[in-house]
Protein backbone atom coordinates (compact mmCIF):
# COMPACT_ATOMS: atom_id res chain seq x y z
CA UNK A 1 0.00 0.00 0.00
CA UNK A 2 2.82 2.38 0.55
CA UNK A 3 4.09 2.63 -2.84
CA UNK A 4 0.85 3.44 -4.26
CA UNK A 5 0.76 7.16 -5.45
CA UNK A 6 -0.37 9.33 -8.67
CA UNK A 7 1.88 8.74 -10.95
CA UNK A 8 2.19 12.79 -12.47
CA UNK A 9 2.18 14.84 -8.54
CA UNK A 10 4.40 11.80 -7.52
CA UNK A 11 2.46 12.08 -4.01
CA UNK A 12 2.29 8.55 -2.73
CA UNK A 13 -0.06 6.82 0.41
CA UNK A 14 3.22 6.56 2.44
CA UNK A 15 3.91 10.40 2.51
CA UNK A 16 0.11 11.60 2.70
CA UNK A 17 -2.30 8.62 4.25
CA UNK A 18 -5.54 10.77 3.19
CA UNK A 19 -4.18 10.63 -0.56
CA UNK A 20 -7.66 9.57 -2.74
CA UNK A 21 -6.40 7.72 -6.15
CA UNK A 22 -9.20 7.86 -9.01
CA UNK A 23 -9.16 5.69 -11.63
CA UNK A 24 -10.71 5.60 -14.88
CA UNK A 25 -11.90 2.97 -18.01
CA UNK A 26 -8.08 3.11 -19.04
CA UNK A 27 -7.14 1.39 -15.83
CA UNK A 28 -4.71 4.03 -15.03
CA UNK A 29 -4.95 6.02 -11.79
CA UNK A 30 -4.36 9.81 -10.67
CA UNK A 31 -4.90 11.77 -7.59
CA UNK A 32 -8.47 13.84 -6.93
CA UNK A 33 -5.91 16.37 -6.99
CA UNK A 34 -4.54 15.96 -10.09
CA UNK A 35 -8.14 15.12 -11.59
CA UNK A 36 -9.27 18.39 -10.90
CA UNK A 37 -6.73 19.98 -12.15
CA UNK A 38 -6.79 18.44 -15.56
CA UNK A 39 -10.02 18.52 -16.45
CA UNK A 40 -11.35 21.51 -15.89
CA UNK A 41 -13.56 21.09 -18.73
CA UNK A 42 -14.71 18.12 -18.28
CA UNK A 43 -12.81 16.16 -20.66
CA UNK A 44 -8.83 15.66 -21.16
CA UNK A 45 -6.40 12.62 -22.50
CA UNK A 46 -4.82 10.26 -19.92
CA UNK A 47 -1.53 11.19 -18.49
CA UNK A 48 0.00 7.95 -19.56
CA UNK A 49 -2.35 6.15 -22.62
CA UNK A 50 -3.40 9.01 -24.00
CA UNK A 51 -7.06 7.64 -24.26
CA UNK A 52 -9.65 10.56 -23.74
CA UNK A 53 -11.64 10.47 -20.78
CA UNK A 54 -14.11 12.31 -19.06
CA UNK A 55 -14.30 14.00 -15.60
CA UNK A 56 -17.61 12.35 -14.46
CA UNK A 57 -16.34 8.80 -15.17
CA UNK A 58 -13.59 8.79 -12.58
CA UNK A 59 -14.31 6.48 -9.93
CA UNK A 60 -12.36 6.10 -6.37
CA UNK A 61 -9.98 3.05 -6.73
CA UNK A 62 -10.90 0.53 -4.72
CA UNK A 63 -8.42 -2.39 -5.09
CA UNK A 64 -4.35 -2.16 -4.78
CA UNK A 65 -4.33 -3.15 -8.03
CA UNK A 66 -6.03 -0.24 -10.89
CA UNK A 67 -6.36 -3.22 -13.13
CA UNK A 68 -8.90 -4.71 -11.42
CA UNK A 69 -11.15 -1.59 -10.62
CA UNK A 70 -10.62 -1.51 -14.87
CA UNK A 71 -11.92 -5.01 -14.99
CA UNK A 72 -14.98 -4.45 -12.27
CA UNK A 73 -15.87 -1.37 -14.29
CA UNK A 74 -15.41 -3.75 -18.12
CA UNK A 75 -17.16 -6.55 -16.63
CA UNK A 76 -20.55 -4.35 -15.65
CA UNK A 77 -20.82 -2.70 -18.90
CA UNK A 78 -20.55 -5.90 -20.76
CA UNK A 79 -23.06 -7.92 -18.41
CA UNK A 80 -25.19 -4.86 -19.35
CA UNK A 81 -25.52 -6.04 -23.09
CA UNK A 82 -24.68 -9.92 -22.36
CA UNK A 83 -27.46 -10.24 -20.06
CA UNK A 84 -28.91 -13.69 -20.91
CA UNK A 85 -30.10 -16.20 -18.13
CA UNK A 86 -29.77 -19.54 -18.00
CA UNK A 87 -33.23 -20.05 -19.30
CA UNK A 88 -32.61 -18.50 -22.70
CA UNK A 89 -31.20 -21.26 -23.60
CA UNK A 90 -31.81 -24.92 -24.53
CA UNK A 91 -29.36 -26.49 -22.33
CA UNK A 92 -26.18 -26.33 -20.24
CA UNK A 93 -23.71 -26.47 -22.85
CA UNK A 94 -25.05 -23.84 -24.81
CA UNK A 95 -25.06 -21.31 -21.22
CA UNK A 96 -21.38 -22.27 -20.43
CA UNK A 97 -20.45 -21.53 -24.12
CA UNK A 98 -22.49 -18.38 -23.65
CA UNK A 99 -20.23 -17.42 -20.42
CA UNK A 100 -17.42 -18.07 -21.89
CA UNK A 101 -18.01 -15.33 -24.87
CA UNK A 102 -18.56 -13.28 -22.30
CA UNK A 103 -14.96 -13.68 -20.23
CA UNK A 104 -13.46 -13.83 -23.51
CA UNK A 105 -14.88 -10.03 -24.04
CA UNK A 106 -13.78 -8.84 -20.82
CA UNK A 107 -10.55 -10.34 -20.84
CA UNK A 108 -9.84 -8.53 -24.49
CA UNK A 109 -11.13 -4.99 -23.35
CA UNK A 110 -9.31 -5.55 -19.93
CA UNK A 111 -5.57 -6.41 -21.59
CA UNK A 112 -6.14 -4.20 -24.50
CA UNK A 113 -6.21 -7.05 -26.68
CA UNK A 114 -7.93 -6.65 -30.36
CA UNK A 115 -10.76 -3.88 -28.63
CA UNK A 116 -11.69 -3.00 -32.45
CA UNK A 117 -12.73 -6.32 -33.25
CA UNK A 118 -14.31 -7.10 -29.73
CA UNK A 119 -16.01 -3.71 -29.63
CA UNK A 120 -17.70 -4.61 -33.26
CA UNK A 121 -18.27 -8.23 -32.34
CA UNK A 122 -20.52 -6.29 -29.06
CA UNK A 123 -22.27 -3.91 -31.07
CA UNK A 124 -23.15 -6.69 -33.65
CA UNK A 125 -24.94 -8.24 -30.93
CA UNK A 126 -26.67 -5.83 -29.26
CA UNK A 127 -28.21 -4.94 -32.55
CA UNK A 128 -29.46 -8.60 -33.16
CA UNK A 129 -30.73 -8.76 -29.65
CA UNK A 130 -31.73 -5.81 -29.05
CA UNK A 131 -35.70 -6.92 -27.55
CA UNK A 132 -33.94 -9.93 -25.82
CA UNK A 133 -32.01 -7.48 -23.94
CA UNK A 134 -34.32 -5.04 -23.00
CA UNK A 135 -36.28 -8.18 -21.71
CA UNK A 136 -33.99 -9.03 -19.47
CA UNK A 137 -32.98 -5.57 -18.09
CA UNK A 138 -36.93 -5.18 -17.31
CA UNK A 139 -36.70 -8.62 -15.57
CA UNK A 140 -33.70 -7.61 -13.72
CA UNK A 141 -35.09 -4.44 -12.63
CA UNK A 142 -38.55 -6.14 -10.99
CA UNK A 143 -36.15 -8.76 -9.73
CA UNK A 144 -34.16 -5.91 -7.79
CA UNK A 145 -37.45 -4.21 -7.19
CA UNK A 146 -38.76 -7.24 -5.45
CA UNK A 147 -35.39 -7.88 -3.41
CA UNK A 148 -35.37 -4.69 -2.07
CA UNK A 149 -38.66 -4.57 -0.52
CA UNK A 150 -38.25 -8.12 0.92
CA UNK A 151 -35.42 -6.84 2.56
CA UNK A 152 -37.53 -3.67 3.62
CA UNK A 153 -39.53 -6.36 5.03
CA UNK A 154 -37.22 -8.12 6.58
CA UNK A 155 -35.80 -5.27 8.18
CA UNK A 156 -39.38 -3.99 9.20
CA UNK A 157 -40.20 -7.11 10.99
CA UNK A 158 -36.60 -7.38 12.73
CA UNK A 159 -37.24 -3.80 14.00
CA UNK A 160 -40.98 -5.14 15.43
CA UNK A 161 -39.62 -8.19 16.90
CA UNK A 162 -36.97 -6.28 18.92
CA UNK A 163 -39.67 -3.63 19.98
CA UNK A 164 -42.16 -6.22 21.10
CA UNK A 165 -38.78 -8.03 22.76
CA UNK A 166 -38.06 -4.67 24.84
CA UNK A 167 -41.71 -4.43 25.85
CA UNK A 168 -41.82 -7.62 27.35
CA UNK A 169 -38.28 -7.26 29.10
CA UNK A 170 -40.12 -3.86 30.53
CA UNK A 171 -43.04 -5.83 31.50
CA UNK A 172 -40.94 -8.61 33.28
CA UNK A 173 -39.24 -5.91 34.94
CA UNK A 174 -41.99 -4.48 36.62
CA UNK A 175 -43.49 -8.20 37.65
CA UNK A 176 -40.04 -8.54 39.55
CA UNK A 177 -40.67 -5.22 41.17
CA UNK A 178 -44.44 -5.86 42.22
CA UNK A 179 -43.38 -9.12 43.59
CA UNK A 180 -40.75 -7.43 45.83
CA UNK A 181 -42.58 -4.45 46.86
CA UNK A 182 -45.56 -6.81 47.71
CA UNK A 183 -43.48 -8.58 50.11
CA UNK A 184 -42.37 -5.24 51.89
CA UNK A 185 -45.94 -4.37 51.84
CA UNK A 186 -47.17 -8.26 53.75
CA UNK A 187 -43.79 -7.95 55.94
CA UNK A 188 -44.83 -4.45 57.17
CA UNK A 189 -48.79 -4.98 57.44
CA UNK A 190 -49.10 -8.88 57.93
CA UNK A 191 -49.36 -10.76 61.61
CA UNK A 192 -47.67 -13.93 59.97
CA UNK A 193 -43.94 -14.43 60.86
CA UNK A 194 -41.67 -12.96 58.35
CA UNK A 195 -40.26 -16.54 57.57
CA UNK A 196 -43.40 -17.84 56.53
CA UNK A 197 -43.87 -14.86 54.30
CA UNK A 198 -40.65 -15.28 52.72
CA UNK A 199 -41.43 -18.90 51.85
CA UNK A 200 -44.60 -18.03 50.47
CA UNK A 201 -42.36 -14.76 48.43
CA UNK A 202 -39.89 -17.35 47.17
CA UNK A 203 -42.65 -19.57 45.33
CA UNK A 204 -44.37 -16.41 43.85
CA UNK A 205 -40.75 -15.96 42.28
CA UNK A 206 -40.06 -19.24 41.56
CA UNK A 207 -43.54 -18.88 39.66
CA UNK A 208 -42.96 -15.71 37.87
CA UNK A 209 -39.38 -17.07 36.75
CA UNK A 210 -41.21 -20.21 35.12
CA UNK A 211 -43.83 -17.63 33.45
CA UNK A 212 -40.72 -15.33 32.18
CA UNK A 213 -38.93 -18.74 30.53
CA UNK A 214 -41.87 -20.15 29.06
CA UNK A 215 -42.41 -16.34 27.44
CA UNK A 216 -39.28 -16.82 25.99
CA UNK A 217 -39.66 -19.81 24.59
CA UNK A 218 -42.48 -19.33 22.60
CA UNK A 219 -41.31 -16.96 20.32
CA UNK A 220 -42.90 -15.38 18.25
CA UNK A 221 -43.44 -17.25 14.55
CA UNK A 222 -41.85 -15.23 11.33
CA UNK A 223 -43.41 -15.14 8.25
CA UNK A 224 -40.56 -15.15 6.08
CA UNK A 225 -37.78 -17.19 5.52
CA UNK A 226 -34.00 -15.78 5.99
CA UNK A 227 -34.27 -15.81 2.21
CA UNK A 228 -37.03 -13.45 1.83
CA UNK A 229 -39.32 -16.08 0.91
CA UNK A 230 -42.62 -16.43 2.57
CA UNK A 231 -43.78 -19.72 4.83
CA UNK A 232 -46.12 -21.53 2.58
CA UNK A 233 -45.82 -19.47 -0.56
CA UNK A 234 -45.64 -21.99 -3.46
CA UNK A 235 -42.69 -21.29 -5.50
CA UNK A 236 -42.29 -23.10 -8.74
CA UNK A 237 -38.34 -23.80 -9.68
CA UNK A 238 -37.51 -25.22 -13.07
CA UNK A 239 -36.42 -28.51 -13.17
CA UNK A 240 -32.61 -28.87 -12.88
CA UNK A 241 -30.97 -30.12 -16.15
CA UNK A 242 -29.62 -33.50 -15.51
CA UNK A 243 -26.03 -34.29 -17.58
CA UNK A 244 -25.93 -37.94 -18.44
CA UNK A 245 -22.70 -38.85 -18.28
CA UNK A 246 -20.83 -42.31 -18.11
CA UNK A 247 -19.56 -43.89 -14.82
CA UNK A 248 -16.19 -43.65 -13.56
CA UNK A 249 -15.11 -47.06 -13.28
CA UNK A 250 -11.73 -47.88 -11.35
CA UNK A 251 -8.82 -49.66 -13.12
CA UNK A 252 -6.00 -50.74 -10.62
CA UNK A 253 -2.97 -48.75 -11.72
CA UNK A 254 -0.03 -51.37 -13.05
CA UNK A 255 3.20 -50.07 -12.22
CA UNK A 256 5.97 -51.60 -14.64
CA UNK A 257 9.43 -52.38 -13.35
CA UNK A 258 11.00 -53.93 -16.34
CA UNK A 259 12.84 -56.56 -13.95
CA UNK A 260 10.85 -59.43 -11.35
CA UNK A 261 7.28 -58.88 -10.51
CA UNK A 262 6.51 -57.41 -7.34
CA UNK A 263 4.14 -59.37 -4.95
CA UNK A 264 1.11 -58.22 -3.98
CA UNK A 265 0.07 -56.32 -0.89
CA UNK A 266 -1.80 -59.08 0.54
CA UNK A 267 1.09 -61.49 -0.40
CA UNK A 268 3.95 -59.79 1.48
CA UNK A 269 3.28 -61.34 4.86
CA UNK A 270 2.84 -64.68 3.68
CA UNK A 271 6.01 -64.24 1.58
CA UNK A 272 7.88 -63.09 4.77
CA UNK A 273 8.84 -59.34 3.36
CA UNK A 274 7.07 -58.01 7.06
CA UNK A 275 9.30 -59.87 9.21
CA UNK A 276 12.11 -57.05 9.23
CA UNK A 277 9.23 -54.23 8.74
CA UNK A 278 8.69 -51.94 11.59
CA UNK A 279 4.30 -52.71 13.08
CA UNK A 280 2.94 -49.57 12.59
CA UNK A 281 1.74 -47.75 16.00
CA UNK A 282 -1.98 -47.07 16.63
CA UNK A 283 -1.44 -43.60 15.78
CA UNK A 284 0.16 -43.77 12.59
CA UNK A 285 -2.51 -46.02 11.28
CA UNK A 286 -5.05 -42.70 11.83
CA UNK A 287 -4.40 -41.27 8.24
CA UNK A 288 -4.46 -45.00 6.57
CA UNK A 289 -1.07 -46.13 6.95
CA UNK A 290 -0.08 -49.55 7.58
CA UNK A 291 3.20 -51.16 7.25
CA UNK A 292 2.24 -53.63 3.77
CA UNK A 293 2.04 -50.23 2.17
CA UNK A 294 5.18 -48.86 3.03
CA UNK A 295 6.80 -52.11 2.19
CA UNK A 296 4.55 -52.46 -1.00
CA UNK A 297 6.10 -48.97 -2.01
CA UNK A 298 10.28 -49.67 -1.13
CA UNK A 299 9.60 -53.06 -3.15
CA UNK A 300 7.97 -51.73 -6.48
CA UNK A 301 11.61 -49.08 -5.91
CA UNK A 302 13.42 -51.83 -5.10
CA UNK A 303 12.62 -53.95 -7.88
CA UNK A 304 11.86 -51.14 -10.47
CA UNK A 305 15.20 -51.30 -13.35
CA UNK A 306 16.12 -54.25 -12.46
CA UNK A 307 16.60 -56.77 -15.60
CA UNK A 308 16.45 -60.42 -15.37
CA UNK A 309 18.85 -62.27 -17.81
CA UNK A 310 17.56 -65.68 -19.19
CA UNK A 311 19.62 -68.23 -20.40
Amino acid sequence: MDDQGCPRCKTTKYRNPSLKLMVNVCGHTLCENCVEMLFVRGSGNCVQCDTPLRKSNFRVQLFEDPAVDKEVEIRKKVLKIYNKRDFDFPGLREYNDFLEQVEDIVFNLTNNIDVENTKLRMEQYQKENRDLIQRNKVKLSREHEDLEELLLQEQQGNEQRRLDLLQEEQRQLQAKRKNKQALLDELEKSQLPATILLAQHKVRAAKLETQIEQQKLAVKPTNLFSTGIHMRQTVSLQPVPKIEEVLYQYKALHVETYGPLVPELEQLGRLGYLNHVRAAMPQDTAGGYTSALACHRAVQDAFSGMFVFKR
